[in-house]
Order: C-alpha cells, then sequence, then structure tokens
C-alpha cells in the first residue's frame, strides 16, 4: 500500500526557510518513474500515467522524481504536482493546492498547502478544469521560484 506523502524534518527546515518544498536529485526524466508506471498497470495506472505526462509536458524545466514512493513534478527542484495509485482510485495532487484558483471545485484536503483530486475509473473526470488545475500549479510554483 502507497505511503502518504509526509516531509523529513530536513525538508520541514529547508522549507521554513525558503519558504518553498525543495527536492534534491530531481532529472529531466527519471527511469525509476518510468519503471512505477509499469508496475501501475490497468485501469488507475493508465489515469496516473495520462495525468503525470500533462504534469511532464508543462515545460522545458520540469523535472522529476519519485519521492514516498510516487511520481512528483518539479520546476527544478521546486515541486507542483504529483500522481498516486490507490486501491480504487488514483490522487492527483498539487503542493501549493490552497492556493489556486478552483471554481469547479475539484480539489480536496484541509491542510495549509496540498491538495488533491481524487479519479476513479469509470467515472466521469472535469478533464478541462483537471488540466487547468496543472497548468495553474505550475504557473503558480513558477512565479513563486522567479519572484520569490
Amino acid at each position: 500500500m502507497p505511503r502518504k506523502h509526509r516531509i523529513s524534518t530536513a525538508e520541514h527546515a529547508a522549507t521554513m526557510r525558503t519558504g518553498l518544498l525543495r527536492f534534491n536529485g530531481t532529472v529531466e526524466r527519471d527511469p525509476a518513474i518510468d519503471a512505477w508506471m509499469k508496475q501501475h498497470a490497468g485501469e488507475l495506472g493508465a489515469i496516473a500515467h495520462r495525468w503525470f505526462e500533462v504534469m511532464r509536458n508543462c515545460g522545458d524545466e520540469v523535472r522529476e522524481l519519485l519521492h514516498d514512493g510516487c511520481p512528483v513534478a518539479c520546476l527544478g527542484d521546486v515541486p507542483f504536482g504529483y500522481v498516486n495509485v490507490f486501491t480504487s482510485h488514483v490522487n492527483v495532487g498539487f503542493f501549493q493546492g490552497a492556493a489556486l484558483p478552483d471554481p469547479a471545485r475539484l480539489l480536496e484536503g484541509s491542510g495549509k498547502f496540498m491538495r488533491h483530486m481524487k479519479l476513479r475509473p469509470g467515472t466521469g473526470a472535469n478533464t478541462a478544469a483537471l488540466s487547468r488545475l496543472i497548468e495553474a500549479a505550475y504557473s503558480d510554483i513558477k512565479a513563486r521560484v522567479e519572484h520569490g
């Protein structure tokens, strides 16, 4: 069973100093993520793969890594989105999701920063709104990195 995303004490301290969570080891294309995708075949894996590809294609500066057992998309070393497969759904999540415009009210969560959307096979997903959320997450993190 996949673990929930938790940051280490060192990551928390780094976040408090810089205002942004940063990960070491991001790369342009992580083979560990491709292996993760192969391990998550079937409908749920296809959903995760589809939306992670959208994140990968947000811009030339997108890097990635496998963190806490799930694929994470970053702008350089600053994460903006992730996917994770569970027993009956896929989470598409955002590290600064609480700040994102969500007029379709797709996002769940009540934490200070993170939000996610649950996708289930056989149920209609608002793909246009989710695509806009991913684009907004990328643009938001880019503005935070460039303008502090």
